[in-house]
């Protein structure tokens, strides 16, 4: 059976529900192939499942710093209850209905290219003007000895637990360490996060990964930097864990926070004449075309590896399609870790930014020290924001800030770098009063531009 349709979208995850979702509105006949779950990875087990667990520790941690409040109880199961509601019990039979039902073609199955315009799906090959693939990312495997030997989490068994182990291990300190770290331990696991850099959220200034190592570290949390796993085994109901500082750490459940490789095997690229990248991602130019007809979102294409890029890049490829050009342009993408406090930063570092021959200005402010609202928010305020400018182009260029909403008000830098403002707009601002936006006016004046 051969069905042609204006697009086959291969991967519904959120960039490939985005492009469908917008052609479907536009008119376009659209095949949507999906071989588990409608929504992707991060509604049933990355972003929605861990913020969802993350909220009642972060708010039951919050409460205990206002004047007044007690500390409320934790109620586990229904926590869990709770996250099972928001990954749809891991059903997508009413996202299946409602495509369906405006007019969508769904095919539950492994999608891989026949040719050019082409799709197998199960033996039956549907064809199309344009196709595009989306089939995002999975767990990288760290190579340890002894690794399958022993009790293992992914990001996908972790955020869909049913118990808290007593003691736990995370190999990596990025994003994923310190959230699933961070929740574990406010949930009463004993928490060890394994570190190979010399700080966590190695991609950040260092100044915020040392802050942030030293928050954990104040909680109790056990911190090993400059770090790596050699070895895991079995001892009777432990898992050993044996580093290569010498030491040792007996665990009940290693979860695994060391990063994600782009899913392009077995896809059938040979066959429309694609070439995948060094880190085996799909290339694209500024309109996210891999090839004619051949279009790509989200974490295949290797670009900023979030939920929001993929969304963003969807926008983009349904503009293209429907004939409104719209070129892609990265400048100013956020990076939010839902640690407490919030980790937020956005465009270069200060090493990035020399790297790149520019003459850097740097400005770090302490936020109870600089403004009220974090005297408002809590007894014993903490908060730290960080701006990096270009100093001849008198341009911000970069920004972080560990702080409470840090993950919200970071937009004030997203837009600014994004925008190429001049430091100045920021000198002239009026923020609301009190709120921790006010911050920008006094490290853009630190910067001495």
């Amino acid at each position: 059976m051969n069905e042609r349709f204006d697009a086959i979208v291969i991967g519904m995850g959120p960039g490939g529900e985005t492009v469908a979702n917008r052609l479907i509105a536009g008119g376009k006949r659209v095949a949507v192939v999906e071989k588990q779950l409608i929504g992707g990875e991060c509604a049933y087990w990355a972003c929605m499942p861990s913020k969802t667990l993350l909220r009642p520790v972060e708010a039951r941690a919050e409460a205990s710093r206002v004047a007044g409040v007690g500390k409320p109880s934790m109620e586990w199961a229904k926590v869990r209850d709770y996250r099972d509601v928001i990954v749809r019990h891991l059903d997508d039979s009413a996202q299946v209905e409602e495509y369906r039902a405006n007019g969508a073609t769904v095919i539950k199955g492994e999608g891989r290219l026949a040719g050019p315009g082409q799709v197998a799906v199960d033996g039956e090959v549907l064809t199309a003007e344009n196709i595009i693939i989306g089939t995002g990312s999975k767990q990288a495997w760290p190579d340890v000895e002894g690794l399958d030997q022993v009790p293992v989490w992914t990001n996908r068994e972790a955020t869909n637990l049913k118990e808290i182990p007593e003691r736990s291990l995370l190999i990596g300190g990025s994003a994923v360490g310190v959230e699933l770290g961070t929740f574990l331990h406010r949930m009463g696991s004993r928490v060890t996060i394994v570190q190979r850099g010399p700080h966590l959220l190695g991609r950040e200034v260092p100044e915020l990964g040392e802050a942030v190592e030293a928050h954990l570290a104040k909680e109790g949390v056990d911190v090993r930097t400059n770090c790596q796993v050699r070895a895991a085994r079995r001892d009777g109901s432990d898992t050993v864990v044996d580093l290569d500082d010498g030491t040792s750490v007996r665990v009940d459940m290693i979860v695994l926070a060391s990063g994600r490789t782009v899913a392009t095997t077995d896809l059938g690229l040979d066959t429309a004449g694609v070439r995948t990248g060094p880190r085996g991602e799909l290339q694209v130019d500024q309109h996210c075309r891999v090839g004619d007809g051949l279009w790509a979102v989200g974490d295949i294409t290797g670009v900023a590896l979030f939920t929001h890029t993929a969304l963003y890049q969807g926008r983009v490829v349904a503009d293209n399609i429907l004939g409104k050009p719209h070129p892609a342009n990265y400048t100013g993408i956020p990076r939010v870790v839902f640690g407490e406090p919030e980790i937020a930063a956005v465009g270069l570092t200060t090493d990035a930014a020399r790297q790149q021959g520019i003459d850097v200005a740097t400005a770090q402010i302490d936020l109870a020290e600089s403004i009220p609202r974090p005297w408002t928010f809590e007894t014993e305020p903490r908060g730290t924001l960080g701006l990096i400018a270009d100093r001849q182009r008198r341009i911000l260029i970069g920004a972080w800030a560990l702080s409470p909403l840090a993950g919200e008000w970071i937009h004030t830098a997203v837009l600014a770098i994004r925008n190429q403002l001049p430091i100045d707009v920021l000198l002239d601002g009026i923020a609301q009063f009190p709120s921790y936006n006010e911050a920008y006016y006094e490290a853009a004046a630190a910067l001495g531009l």
